[in-house]
């Protein structure tokens, strides 16, 4: 072994690197299991599978009737608009699938994949939604926090609140009021 590679060895054994890695280590476990970080990693989790389960439903059970209507012909995923042909396009119905088109290289417009990830997203916010007044409902805690913004940071706050804890400012008007305990000499 060269005696650089020794010392390096003598560095890293020494007592201060030793107790930087245990802090290092023992700071990173801490972090790893607290309590936030798990609720966060579970509601993601879920969240992950909630969102499956809603893009399964609008793909495969509300377009597909929405499919049928005469003027829509095909899937919602299958509509698009070709800009550019590709080298082998034959022109009676150039091509039949996105996968046809994008195997010959043509240039597409897919509306209709758009229009479905569009219906997933408005589908999803309408369940999330449904469950916060469920939520709201059964524990009669809401979990939809209506708000408004401070007239003096522009900040938003809570409808609720009386002081805005950005600016510290009253709420209710006071601070335009004049309240001087000097009395009023202009009269």
């Amino acid at each position: 072994m060269s005696t650089e590679t020794q010392r390096l060895l003598e560095d890293f054994e020494s007592p201060s690197v030793i107790r930087k890695v245990k802090s290092f280590w023992s700071d990173f476990i801490s972090f790893v299991a607290s309590e936030n970080v798990l609720q966060v990693a579970v509601g993601l989790i879920i969240a992950n599978g909630f969102t499956k389960v809603v893009n399964s439903l609008v793909s495969d059970v509300l377009l597909p009737p929405v499919a049928l209507l005469p003027f829509i012909n095909r899937n919602f995923e299958e509509k698009f608009v070709v800009l550019r042909k590709g080298p082998h396009a034959s022109p009676p119905h150039l091509y039949n699938t996105l996968e046809q088109a994008a195997a010959d290289g043509a240039v597409v417009l897919a509306y209709g994949e758009f229009i479905t990830n569009v219906a997933n997203f408005f589908a999803l916010g309408m369940f999330l939604y449904l469950i916060a007044r469920l939520y709201a409902f059964f524990t009669k805690a809401s979990i939809i926090s209506h708000t408004v913004r401070c007239v003096y940071c522009k900040k938003f706050v809570s409808a609720k609140a009386k002081r805005c804890f950005n600016c510290t400012s009253w709420l209710d008007g006071r601070e335009d009021k004049s309240t001087s305990a000097l009395p009023n000499t202009s009269e």
